[in-house]
């Protein structure tokens, strides 16, 4: 049985991964506590092998309206691993002005609200949540994300599942923004010529062809592919053996727009040619260029 916990924080964008979850053959259950989910899971199991409707695809949320039920999570995860289930914890996040502003646009309220204001209720439900993260095989952060684009992030999801082997997701994004949320690496290219103070560069990004010349251009970014090249290949093979089976790389400049979404297509394809599963999401890449950044001071 193909078992996908659903969880995250209000607003992060749950309704809509259920749906997808369910559009994609899964049988969803939403707002089941904790301490149900075994009895659930195995009930479905035993159906299953009596004749009845059989179940092999499962997705069940798991969040903050369960209250103090929540508190049983670590509990039913190991009556799974006793019932010999394979199991995915899909979480999702948004930062906290994006949650504050979801909220006032939709006029919903947060399960929390009754108790304490918007602001307080997002802060206790990500305590409330902290080690359910810190569980999850998937963290997906909806802060920037188009429904379409995270659709593509729980298309991701399902292919890991079809797939065997470690999965590769690079990230680029900007400084400016906030760091990636879920890099096991993060690599910082802001001592790369910056092709914004280009003029004729500035409105293109790290896709455009005149953006990869220019970088190109310079010893260093070459040697620097070089070198992270050989990092990777050298360390992906040694996550595998200690059953990793997701690698998180964000690559990250001042804006998200140029040097980083560069350096994110050039190593993913390198990843790719050496026979892994990749995929390359640039996060800010569609912020607008034109933002206004202290041009660096030179002596």
């Amino acid at each position: 049985m193909d078992i996908i916990i659903l969880t995250g924080m209000s607003g992060a964008g749950k309704s809509q991964a259920a749906a997808y979850f369910e559009d994609h053959g899964y049988f969803c259950i939403d707002n089941l506590p904790p301490v149900l989910l075994p009895s659930i899971v195995e009930s479905f199991m035993k159906e299953g092998e009596e004749g009845g409707p059989s179940i092999d695809k499962l997705c069940i949320v798991v969040d903050v309206r369960s209250r103090s039920y929540l508190k049983g999570f670590d509990a039913a995860m190991v009556k799974l691993d006793d019932l010999g289930c394979s199991y995915r914890i899909v979480f999702l996040e948004a930062n906290d002005n994006i949650l504050v502003s979801r909220y006032r646009q939709t006029r919903r309220t947060h399960p929390l609200t009754e108790e304490m204001s918007l602001v307080d209720a997002i802060a206790v439900e990500r305590e409330m949540l902290q080690s359910i993260r810190g569980r999850a095989t998937n963290i997906i952060d909806t802060t920037m994300t188009t429904l379409s684009a995270l659709r593509k992030e729980l298309r991701t999801v399902l292919d890991e599942a079809e797939t065997s082997g470690l999965s590769i997701y690079v990230e680029s994004f900007g400084f400016m923004y906030g760091l990636s949320s879920d890099s096991d690496n993060v690599i910082d290219v802001r001592f790369l010529p910056n092709p914004f103070w280009v003029e004729k560069l500035k409105m293109m990004s790290g896709k455009d062809e005149p953006i990869a010349e220019y970088l190109m251009g310079f010893d260093e970014t070459r040697e620097f592919i070089d070198k992270i090249s050989d990092m990777f290949t050298f360390m992906i093979p040694f996550y595998i053996r200690e059953g990793k089976s997701r690698l998180n790389i964000g690559v990250g400049c001042t804006g998200g727009r140029h040097r980083s979404v560069f350096i994110a297509e050039t190593l993913g394809k390198i990843l790719a040619d050496a026979g892994y599963r990749v995929t390359v999401h640039h996060r800010d890449i569609d912020r607008d260029p034109r933002y206004d950044i202290k041009k660096p001071e030179t002596t």
